[in-house]
């Protein structure tokens, strides 16, 4: 399986709202009835992929403090589940009650969430300002799967650090790193 990188988008860019349901409550949530008085954690992300494992724990531990700060946090998986049955909502539910999430994790069924967002790769993750406009997309850390560095969640910290302390985005974004999002026609969305 190839890694895929993440598509740059620009700091400041609005983020496209979404109405999704969330795996564990059913509910219908939208971005805006999710966002944060400081900011809002975007994390495209599935159930089966080695490079969401590999950082999951600190990933959830680390959502903790970023919500207790005033960033809310919220997980979607847009995997095709007739592939990938791993990544279906059952199975979403499963890994966010054993996990303790403590955040929604929603279901793109249609994948329009992610073509919106251009999310690529699991994780990608995209931290919003408190207008809901990006402010970093990235990585969480250097550490993955294949070179066994434990996860620290460096990279995205230091991006909640600025955006918290009213400073400019990270200029020196680095792409996230991981399996491409499992699209139903097998067609990478880009065109790149």
């Amino acid at each position: 399986m190839a890694a895929t990188s993440t598509i740059h988008i620009h700091a400041g860019t609005e983020a496209p709202p979404f109405r999704l349901p969330d795996v564990v409550t059913g509910a219908i949530c939208s971005l805006d009835s999710l966002r944060g008085p400081k900011g809002t954690l975007v994390i495209f992300m599935c159930n089966h992929c080695p490079y969401v494992l590999h950082i999951l724990n600190k990933l959830v531990s680390d959502a903790a403090g970023y919500r207790a700060a005033g960033i809310s946090v919220v997980a979607i998986s847009s995997n095709d589940v007739v592939k990938y049955p791993q990544d279906s909502p059952e199975r979403m539910k499963e890994l966010a009650l054993e996990k303790n999430f403590g955040f929604p994790y929603l279901y793109d069924a249609t994948q329009d969430v992610a073509k919106a967002y251009f999310a690529a790769c699991t994780p990608d993750l995209f931290l919003l300002d408190a207008d809901l406009r990006y402010f970093y997309r990235g990585r969480f850390d250097q550490s993955n799967h294949k070179n066994n560095l434990a996860p620290t969640g460096e990279d995205l910290r230091e991006a909640v650090n600025a955006l918290l302390g009213g400073g400019a985005p990270p200029a020196d974004e680095r792409p996230s790193l991981g399996c491409n999002i499992k699209w139903k026609d097998d067609i990478y969305p880009y065109g790149l």
